[in-house]
């Protein structure tokens, strides 16, 4: 194993000694033969790779097989020189089979081989490495942004985002890599032609000079080992160069490169037909060979008229699969069948179920979320319920997704327990171009309101994608759109879809851990709907119930003594400090917003005990007031914390909460003991009444 560790050092090592020791022919054969075998892996390589992250390495090894090429290069001319050109049986084979007894021809298709490779192909990889270099270097802050929008809505967890996040800055040095190493291909070309012309120029003045040979018998000797050489460097140089130009040009992608091609090209067989149908016309040029034409016309059109019946019979699979076209044609006997169905009382029950969690879809976005059209929606739901589970405690039930005809065919809707809570529409051809508030350049798009977070955006076409990311838009595609606004109404809603069954199964998993607790509290102190409560209070306020363990420790002390639901969930907010303190503050430092304490007094003093328990009666003027300074607060150091954190003492908080929830329900209220004691407490407003 420590051998493979240190494979690459002893290669290096050994290709620089090549330059320096002279090598024999059976050496130097075995060497060529292994530099046009690792050229045609590697050209083999970016072709089957998905991105070009998977061969991040290219760059050093376009160097390391530029040094080998070289070395190798030297070795020969050595040879050449003082071995009368007899610089073993590749070489020799190579030159002898180009030249094929004309020294001219085999020259000129030397020469137009290198000129291709050094023009063309390294030409085109190093502008591509060029403009990719710089457009990932100024992407990248866009898509940092993308990935903390997808964390912060819980799309994706802390390990998929530090992922990403090295994926997009090794992307930008493999490009920021390949620009320079581009340099050694053009390089080793122009390398190929100095050397080639050394061997033939050295090749004749030593033959003549020194052998004593004619020039026609020199020239011959010489132009075949010279051709040779060339041509056994320049063959894996030019398999290098296209391997550059493929992994530059190559976009990320969920299979190889054949696959891409062969799918994209056959994707639509009435081009194939249309294109034999017009390679067919060229038969009407006089002196054209019509046999040929017309063999790959019939060629093209047969294709694309097998892939367009494949094409249709797959639909009718997938129509069948899907029940499309079941439906009974006469409109009477449907109705007779369903009338007949729903003389069953028990039936017409059916009727009166309602999903907790539903998403209603016009016609134009039900691909977005069809699995069968290869939408990842289903998938990315699954993780967000995953996501959730661990950050709050709460497992999310299914979501029931249907097509509605009554919408816009853009438009979507997000229902709990039947009735609507929120709604949006995404262009599905579109990105929409989120409006950070720090652009350094503006974007024509379709103006519009980002659903979830009401952020300004646009919708912009995918060709302007990368210039919004450059310009500093955090760039969304439409199905994270719909997703991140599916998950922040779930989170805003979670208490109500707290079901008993769920209040039950928490405290199942509850006993598999300590079950004498579970067993001691729950029906025997606290019952299950009182439970059901004030797991409810805490989610509709943000605070997390994993851990089921100091709930119950706390409502076993307390439960027996305080009548109201509310004060209980109080002490249970106290006793999760820990919990409420990690979610709310940020390096051990929480930023606050505070009530002066006259403003509390005057809280204090307005709450008053009924029949349904404690409640505040402020007047009105008063309420106005302190909303109204709160608000203006809040717009002061809006860009000081994105959320608005109140802190006031235990014994107005709640009733504080309850009020600000109906003028600024995004605010989080706390109390000074659901703080820990070592995080610093930053306040930078304070609320009076004058």
């Amino acid at each position: 194993m420590k051998v493979l560790n240190n494979v690459i050092t002893i290669f290096v090592v050994i290709i620089i000694a090549f330059i320096i020791i002279p090598l024999p022919t059976f050496l130097l054969d075995m060497m060529f033969i292994v530099n046009i075998t690792l050229s045609i892996m590697i050209l083999l390589m970016t072709m089957y790779v998905k991105n070009s992250l998977q061969f991040s390495v290219f760059p050093s090894m376009l160097l390391i097989t530029t040094l080998f090429r070289l070395s190798l290069n030297i070795s020969s001319t050595r040879l050449i020189l003082t071995k009368s050109g007899h610089a073993g049986q590749v070489i020799e084979t190579f030159g002898t089979f180009v030249l094929a007894g004309n020294i001219v021809v085999g020259f000129i298709i030397f020469l137009i081989i290198v000129l291709v490779n050094f023009l063309v192909i390294t030409k085109g990889a190093e502008r591509v490495s060029e403009v990719s270099a710089r457009f990932k270097l100024d992407a990248m802050p866009g898509k940092q942004m993308a990935i903390d929008a997808d964390l912060s809505s819980g799309l994706i967890t802390e390990e998929v985002a530090l992922t990403r996040r090295s994926d997009i800055q090794r992307e930008a040095e493999f490009y920021g890599a390949m620009d320079g190493a581009t340099k050694f291909v053009k390089g080793d070309a122009i390398a190929s032609i100095v050397i080639t012309l050394i061997n033939f120029l050295g090749g004749t003045i030593i033959g003549m000079v020194q052998g004593g040979q004619d020039f026609s018998s020199v020239l011959t000797t010489y132009t075949i080992a010279t051709v040779g050489e060339g041509l056994v460097s320049q063959l894996p140089a030019l398999l290098i160069s296209t391997a550059t130009g493929m992994i530059v040009t190559r976009a990320a992608s969920d299979s190889s490169l054949s696959m891409d091609v062969t799918r994209q090209f056959f994707a639509q067989p009435l081009v194939l037909v249309i294109t034999g149908v017009a390679i067919s016309c060229m038969c009407l040029i006089p002196g054209m060979p019509w046999p040929q034409i017309l063999l790959v016309s019939v060629m093209m059109i047969t294709i694309g008229f097998v892939l367009r019946k494949r094409s249709k019979e797959e639909e009718q699979v997938l129509a069948a699969a899907t029940g499309a076209g079941s439906l009974p044609i006469g409109g009477s006997e449907e109705i007779e069948d369903e009338t007949t169905y729903y003389k069953n009382i028990d039936n017409i029950y059916g009727l009166l179920q309602i999903d907790l969690i539903e998403m209603e879809f016009g016609y134009s976005i039900i691909p977005l979320v069809d699995e069968g059209s290869g939408s990842s929606f289903i998938d990315r739901l699954v993780s967000f319920r995953k996501q959730f589970a661990i950050e709050m405690g709460v497992v999310i039930p299914a979501v029931r997704l249907r097509d509605n005809g009554s919408l816009n065919p853009n438009q979507y809707v997000v229902k709990i327990k039947g009735e609507m809570i929120s709604e949006g529409e995404v262009l599905v051809d579109y990105y929409l171009a989120l409006d950070p508030g720090n652009l350094t350049g503006n974007i024509d798009g379709i103006e519009t309101i980002e659903p979830a977070y009401g952020i300004p955006s646009k919708w912009i076409t995918t060709d302007k994608k990368e210039m919004a990311e450059i310009y500093g838009y955090t760039v969304i595609d439409p199905l994270s759109v719909v997703v991140t606004h599916l998950s922040e109404t779930i989170r805003k809603h979670a208490y109500e879809v707290l079901t008993r069954q769920d209040v039950i199964q928490l405290l199942e998993s509850a006993k598999r851990s300590d079950p004498a607790l579970v067993e001691d509290v729950v029906p025997n102190l606290i019952s299950y709907s009182r439970l059901q409560k004030v797991l409810c209070s805490l989610l509709k306020e943000g605070v997390p119930i994993r851990d089921m363990e100091t709930i119950l420790s706390t409502l076993s002390d307390y439960a027996a003594t305080v009548r109201e639901t509310e004060v209980l969930t109080e002490y249970v907010r106290q006793a999760l400090k820990r919990t409420i303190t990690r979610k709310w503050s940020d390096g051990g430092q929480i930023r606050v917003i505070t009530l002066d304490s006259e403003v509390e007094r005057v809280i204090a003093n307005s709450i008053n005990r009924g029949d349904q328990g404690t409640y505040l009666s402020l007047d009105p003027q008063t309420t106005q007031t302190i909303i109204t300074k709160l608000i203006d607060s809040i717009k002061k150091v809006k860009a000081v914390i994105n959320v608005p954190i109140i802190l006031t003492s235990p014994v107005v908080r709640i009733y504080f909460s309850k009020l600000l929830e109906q003028f600024y329900p995004g605010a989080v209220v706390l109390s000074f003991n659901e703080l820990n004691s070592d995080v610093q407490i930053q306040a930078v407003a304070n609320i009076t009444l004058e």
